[in-house]
């Protein structure tokens, strides 16, 4: 269990050992074999993120014998097929599309040595909890025992951490660098008192004195992120969307014009907040905030990557019950990062009843309502849960 700042290099930090270790003990996988048997299973929450370490896998096993393969939700299952009946050694995949190949017997489980399951915390929440669930317990997937279990993230709940230690050796090791769940230092943030109808316009204001920076802006709804968007192009800022209702092709089109700059600003929901490496992102804007503080860390961890600076402006409604339910885990975050914490922000977090609040004197959270936990734990445990979340994530 590895517990990094966003930024950091986890993908290079379970990616390259596990291709060492394959390296020096040799690999059984063939091409055109009927049923193909990986070493190495990768599991991550997005589309998006699966391609990124697949590609990334690609890059450093170049000139090596072992084949890694992606596959992922919003492609052809064939195509997918195709891919593995050539060869795969590593196989990245999402949850749901992985639970579709083993059901039709096209991989086989027995010979896994390497199990990563990246954003761990998102992976062992509820709308995934099923699905790692049928991954475990799959026919032929070796037990805890006799497998090396890696779970990566730059968040790690408290509620998560005991729910992952279920999946991993009793004497499994959690290393944390920095402060778990903290943001990144290198990420100025600055948190402005905006009011739901002025934020259009200080979006704006916002954007053109940036100019033509890499700006990432997120919002809480599909609707609204393609609203925002068009709303942008009137004002003759070249944008682009993503969200979980774009069709895959439409979703890679919308990054690669974003990486390539032709759009410089992206508006995203949550289906971009994490782990999405796009170089010289400059900005990050939430014009929404999340409604939970790990959230708002993974989304201002899209800048400020691999030791650049990068900058965070996020609006804060006072009349949104949303916003001040996380302004006390927000004092908190923006203190631990040695933010300046505008007033008005500390007025609200200590007169607010938020559902996570922060004793400045202990220096932890205290959970108010643990019911959300124990649903948690419950859909963990409980395999016939099959409920997807809100965005189309796998």
């Amino acid at each position: 269990m590895a517990c990094a700042q966003t930024g950091s290099g986890k993908t290079a930090a379970f990616l390259l050992p596990i291709l060492a270790h394959m390296m020096n003990e040799g690999i059984t996988a063939s091409h055109f074999k009927e049923l193909q048997e990986p070493e190495a299973i990768i599991v991550a929450p997005t589309r998006e993120l699966i391609n990124q370490i697949y590609l990334d896998a690609r890059k450093f096993a170049y000139g090596t014998c072992v084949r890694p393969v992606v596959v992922y939700g919003g492609t052809q299952t064939g195509h997918s097929l195709r891919q593995i009946f050539q060869g795969c050694n590593i196989l990245c995949a999402t949850p749901g599309r992985l639970i579709d190949i083993i059901n039709r017997e096209k991989i086989g489980l027995s010979k896994v040595k390497y199990l990563v399951l990246d954003e761990a915390d998102r992976m062992l929440d509820m709308g995934f909890a099923p699905d790692i669930n049928k991954l475990i317990g799959s026919p032929g997937m070796p037990s805890k025992e006799e497998r090396q279990t890696l779970m990566f993230s730059a968040t790690f709940p408290k509620a998560i951490q005991s729910l992952a230690a279920e999946l991993l050796k009793p004497d499994y090791l959690f290393v944390v660098v920095g402060q778990v769940g903290g943001a990144c230092s290198d990420v100025e943030q600055t948190i402005l008192e905006v009011g739901e109808f002025e934020k259009k316009n200080k979006l704006v204001d916002i954007l053109q004195n940036i100019g033509n920076d890499r700006t990432m802006v997120f919002v809480k709804t599909k609707k609204k992120a393609d609203y925002i968007a068009t709303f942008l192009c009137q004002e003759n800022i070249q944008t682009t969307s993503i969200h979980g209702d774009r069709e895959q092709r439409e979703r890679e089109a919308a990054l690669f014009d974003f990486r390539r700059g032709k759009c410089p600003v992206l508006v995203a929901t949550s289906v971009a907040a994490r782990g999405l490496d796009i170089e010289n992102v400059q900005h990050v804007i939430n014009l929404d905030l999340p409604m939970e503080i790990d959230e708002y860390v993974h989304r201002i961890g899209r800048t400020g990557r691999c030791g650049n600076i990068g900058k965070a402006i996020s609006f804060f409604d006072p009349k949104s019950s949303e916003d001040t339910n996380i302004a006390r885990s927000l004092v908190k975050v923006l203190a631990d990062a040695h933010q300046e914490v505008p007033a008005f922000l500390e007025e609200i977090a200590y007169s607010a009843h938020g559902t996570s609040a922060y004793n400045p004197r202990a220096n932890t959270f205290a959970s108010v309502d643990n019911r959300k936990v124990a649903a948690r734990q419950e859909t963990f445990s409980s395999p016939g849960f099959s409920e997807e979340t809100e965005e189309n994530w796998g």
